[in-house]
């Protein structure tokens, strides 16, 4: 298995927003620009099944469109019931054209929520 995933060229995720991008390894994983940071967690809600792509965007949350939980994109964590299982996290490649996943490495940002509340995400 490779570890690095293709996402999606830098020029077509526009900021504030987010896709879905099919991993038959991983599974779905969601591609969201926040503000010209990119972000990669499972597509799939912890809660129910449903794709996080298409729920809502606001700021650093994503709301999940079946039961309106929501998630911090940036650390994967659950933030708002009835989502309690936080979401995998894929750390971020970005080069000059393209953005990718790193499918075996956690989001810095998720590392370091990790840390600060000595339990992983």
């Amino acid at each position: 298995m490779s570890t690095r995933v293709f996402l999606c060229p830098r020029d077509e995720l526009a900021p504030g927003s987010l896709k879905k991008v099919p991993n038959a390894e991983v599974g779905d994983i969601c591609v969201y620009n926040l503000g010209g940071t990119y972000y990669a967690t499972a597509d799939l809600c912890t809660h129910a099944t449903a794709s996080l792509a298409e729920g809502d965007l606001e700021d650093d949350l994503i709301t999940c469109p079946v039961h309106w939980g929501q998630f911090h994109v940036p650390s994967g964590r659950a933030v708002t019931f009835p989502c309690e299982r936080h979401l995998r996290t894929y750390r971020i490649i970005v080069t000059d054209k393209d953005v990718f996943a790193d499918v075996e490495a956690e989001a810095e940002e998720a590392l370091a929520d990790a840390d600060a509340t000595g339990s992983p995400v």
